[in-house]
């Protein structure tokens, strides 16, 4: 199957789309998001929706990306690469638990999950632009520190993916169970800590 991205045509109601688009699909999930319902959200003509976006799932793909894209900007601006590494991954650590505890995050993956079977490429999509491009930078990262003699790592792709997971300790099944539906700063401080405890003293130099 090709799952290449097409080229997406960007006009004056193209963020309205898609945020008609997040609406729809955070409500109703992929299956029950109708293409009317996203029109309706976004306020504009169903010939304007598909002047920009072929199908459901691009639309969807598209809306996953854009949203990943604007969090991790965000993140990166407000980290300071020059500071040391406890407080860079600590950063890291909050970001990374902003996003998968998020609304967004938890039912992205859900849908993601569901529809696995039938669009794999829905799920491919959303871990090219959210989980693996989160291990990218963190990756690069990583390997400046290393030349800092900060850290000492050997396989930055391999640390970088548990210091992610390490971040998802605890909180992350307990909410994607339903155990929890929120968590206290607290809370999230303490798996913050923790995991950047336990990668420092792994990869510490």
């Amino acid at each position: 199957m090709n799952t290449q991205r097409p080229e997406i045509r960007k006009g004056r109601k193209y963020d309205q789309v898609l945020a008609g688009a997040r609406e729809v699909f955070l409500r109703d999930g992929f299956e029950g998001a109708s293409v009317d319902d996203i029109a309706r959200a976004a306020k504009v003509s169903k010939a304007t929706l598909y002047s920009y976006f072929p199908d459901k799932r691009h639309m969807f793909m598209e809306m996953a990306r854009e949203q990943c894209a604007r969090q991790a900007e965000v993140m990166l601006q407000e980290i300071d690469r020059t500071a040391p590494a406890t407080k860079i991954l600590a950063q890291t650590a909050r970001g990374v638990l902003q996003l998968i505890l998020s609304e967004f995050g938890l039912k992205v993956f859900r849908i993601c999950v569901a529809e696995a079977d039938r669009f794999p490429e829905l799920g491919r999509r959303f871990y090219e632009t959210g989980p693996a491009m989160g291990r990218q930078h963190l990756a690069a990262y990583l390997r400046e520190a290393t030349s800092r003699n900060e850290l000492k790592i050997d396989n930055f792709e391999l640390a970088a993916a548990q210091f992610q997971e390490l971040c998802k300790a605890d909180l992350y099944l307990r909410l994607v169970f339903g155990i929890n539906v929120s968590f206290t700063e607290d809370e999230i401080e303490t798996v913050v800590q923790e995991a950047v405890s336990t990668f420092m003293a792994r990869y510490g130099a």
